[in-house]
């Protein structure tokens, strides 16, 4: 990895930017990797699409905000029809088959997985969708460990939400990983090498 740049976007109150300064925790803290994490607040993050940007590097960072991004999450219907062009041709865009229904026509790779409703009817409690959803990124980027996403979480919670928290982690890495291997052996090696070279 040189440079991977993520967006999450989605809803006020779905979680998009507690994920994702904790991805960019995990990597700058836990990781020693250089990441810089933005988002948008105001009016739109009070029930309109909401966004969150993470851009790490093995390099120097120049610029802060994710212009085409390697990794795209949409959680509403409206996060991915006013963001759904932002991710890059060969890039991985990623969202919850419950709320939104991908019509855009793309050169990204989509991925469309029931990150919600996996939550509620696993854990019982959505307040941790956020979680999954990061764990369903770790699962196809590789960016960063889930022990370093963990190390990171702990610092936000507490103590008795961290068992929570850690199994809708595991509960995304797992839908992740059985994405990818729904595509086959050879699909799949292909499309760990695409996402290697994002």
């Amino acid at each position: 990895m040189n440079t991977q740049s993520f967006v999450f976007t989605g809803s006020g109150g779905q979680g998009v930017i507690t994920a994702a300064i904790i991805l960019g925790e995990a990597a700058a803290i836990h990781e020693g990797l250089n990441a810089v994490q933005t988002q948008v607040y105001g009016p739109e993050a009070r029930g309109g699409a909401t966004r969150a940007d993470v851009i790490i590097s093995t390099e120097p960072i120049h610029f802060p905000k994710v212009v085409n991004a390697n990794v795209l999450v949409c959680l509403t219907q409206e996060a991915y029809d006013k963001f759904g062009r932002i991710v890059q041709p060969g890039g991985l865009l990623i969202v919850d088959s419950l709320y939104v229904r991908a019509t855009k026509n793309t050169e990204a790779r989509q991925v469309m997985l029931p990150m919600y409703e996996t939550t509620k009817k696993e854990i019982g409690n959505p307040v941790v969708f956020n979680i999954c959803v990061l764990g369903c990124v770790l699962a196809l980027t590789w960016v960063v460990t889930p022990d370093s996403v963990l190390s990171a979480l702990k610092t936000k919670i507490a103590p008795k939400y961290v068992d929570m928290n850690s199994k809708a982690l595991k509960l995304g890495l797992d839908m992740g990983e059985k994405w990818r291997a729904s595509l086959g052996p050879v699909a799949a090696q292909k499309e760990a090498a695409k996402i290697k070279k994002s």
